[in-house]
């Protein structure tokens, strides 16, 4: 992008996502926004008033981001003001902010908004959807633009997430994944661990996104292990339903294969993970009473 137009685009950003205090303004903090008092305890006692009033557990906070502690309270309500104004609830503003105290003095226009402009310019995600992206992924917020999400979306990019297939505020998560770190060694454990080639791996990571979220250690490599080993499953199914992952294997997938293996019942994984435990013992009881009187 030319740094030219990216100059004359932060004051529009900082126009749309405005830096003016929200209306649900209290006079403690109206107070210290405008700087009525000197005197420091003051200040530091309202500033933990703030905290509490947002819901943001100040000694987790202090803890955490001890530069919180000498941080004037105007730059720490300039970032509460830019999160609501994506329109972000002040709840959710203070859920974020107590899962990510750094952020409480991290500075809008230079840290806050790249993000923001990245999700709109880049990703093309609505202003509707960019307060769901950030409440489904806050992460994004800490996130470098230059060396995290960028380099994430080039390589999801990659494997076919364009197009319609293109990522959304659903899936914005993705994108906070290391790419060699975490990205790259699961679609080789898919690739190794299966036998799929990396276009075979592409399909099905774009088809159920959530797969790239998974643990290898404790989820990918034991669904993998179980269904190979004690279903003697056929790896062509798992390309037809990759959503196989996203169920549990100790509370559906190892109790259902138990219960269809003891009444010597073959059933594709799909109909055999996707139903509700009731359809699915009532498809067992009948399958029986048929498995019964073809014996009679």
């Amino acid at each position: 992008r030319n740094t030219a137009v990216e100059n004359t685009e932060t004051p529009m950003m900082i126009a749309r996502f405005g830096l003016f205090p929200p209306p649900c303004f209290s006079a403690v903090r109206a107070r210290c926004f405008a700087g009525e008092t000197s005197d420091t305890g003051i200040l530091f006692r309202d500033k933990l008033i703030y905290l509490q009033d947002l819901n943001v557990d100040p000694h987790k906070a202090l803890r955490v981001n001890p530069s919180l502690r000498a941080a004037p309270i105007s730059s720490v309500l300039s970032v509460e003001t830019l999160l609501s104004s994506t329109g972000l609830s002040r709840p959710a503003v203070g859920r974020i902010l107590d899962m990510f105290p750094d952020l409480l003095t991290s500075d809008p226009e230079s840290e806050i908004l790249p993000v923001l402009r990245f999700l709109s310019d880049e990703i093309s995600i609505s202003e509707q959807d960019i307060p769901k992206s950030i409440s489904r992924c806050p992460r994004l917020l800490i996130s470098s633009v230059d060396f995290q999400l960028r380099p994430a979306l080039a390589f999801l990019e990659t494997l076919g997430f364009v197009g319609r297939d293109a990522i959304t505020s659903r899936n914005t998560v993705l994108l906070v994944s290391s790419v060699e770190r975490t990205l790259i060694p699961k679609i080789e454990f898919l690739e190794e661990g299966l036998g799929f080639t990396r276009e075979e791996v592409a399909k099905m990571v774009v088809r159920s996104p959530a797969l790239l979220t998974y643990s290898v250690d404790n989820n990918l490599a034991p669904k993998v292990g179980f269904f190979l080993e004690e279903m003697r499953g056929d790896v062509k199914e798992l390309k037809r339903f990759p959503q196989y992952f996203s169920f549990s294997l100790e509370r559906k997938i190892k109790p259902r294969h138990r219960l269809l293996k003891e009444h010597g019942i073959l059933m594709p994984l799909s109909e055999m993970l996707k139903v509700s435990d009731g359809l699915f013992n009532n498809w067992l009881l009948e399958l029986r009473l048929r498995s019964v009187e073809r014996r009679c």
